[in-house]
């Protein structure tokens, strides 16, 4: 199954509250969403990345919070639209911020210097990160305080927030330490080279 199709499959299984056929329709009809990439140059720098990357994260997450150790001894047990919300909309900041391009590089092989394809970042509505995804699904219906943090936090700390911030909202607010752990699992081991950061 194409992600697209995945996207679709998994967003109308489990999220069901008022005003997400409305957001479905916008990420469908009148946004990039399915286009994007998930990054200029690192995991997901491709068209379609964003949706590859939303669905990644999606498993990520569903698999972190079906492990034992994580139910029984963290007590973290979220319903699956609180998990597909999240998950699947965590980066809808990205939204109709990348431009195709070209960028000269050069071929190691021979020298010489190539146009290569690329993806450059405008940010049109530079409204934060996590936030902006708030603001966005907002504008269609409502987030639980957890899910809206879990959203607003999902970079965790490699973000450029002050880290004691970061702390207290991933020890107050768990699903948040789980959606930005399921983020760098999809975003370095799945989808990029370790190391090489994911904006």
């Amino acid at each position: 199954m194409a992600s697209r199709e995945e996207f679709i499959d998994i967003y109308r299984t489990y999220i069901h509250r008022e005003g997400s056929e409305e957001l479905l329709d916008y990420l469908m009809n009148k946004s990039d969403f399915f286009t994007a990439p998930a990054s200029a140059r690192f995991h997901g720098s491709y068209a379609g990345g964003l949706c590859d990357h939303s669905v990644n994260v999606f498993r990520c997450l569903e698999d972190f919070l079906a492990r034992p150790r994580v139910k029984q001894v963290y007590g973290l047990d979220y319903d699956m639209e609180s998990v597909a919300i999240v998950s699947l909309l965590h980066d809808l900041c990205k939204v109709g911020c990348y431009r195709a391009g070209t960028r000269n590089v050069k071929d190691e092989a021979t020298g010489k210097w190539e146009k290569v394809p690329t993806f450059y970042f405008e940010d049109k509505l530079p409204y934060g990160h996590g936030e902006k995804s708030v603001y966005i699904i907002s504008g269609f219906m409502r987030l639980s305080r957890e899910e809206a943090m879990a959203i607003r936090w999902h970079m965790g700390f490699s973000g450029t927030e002050d880290p004691r911030t970061v702390g207290q909202a991933l020890e107050q607010y768990p699903l948040a330490f789980a959606l930005a752990t399921a983020d760098m699992e999809a975003s370095y081991f799945l989808e990029g080279t370790p190391g090489e950061g994911n904006r």
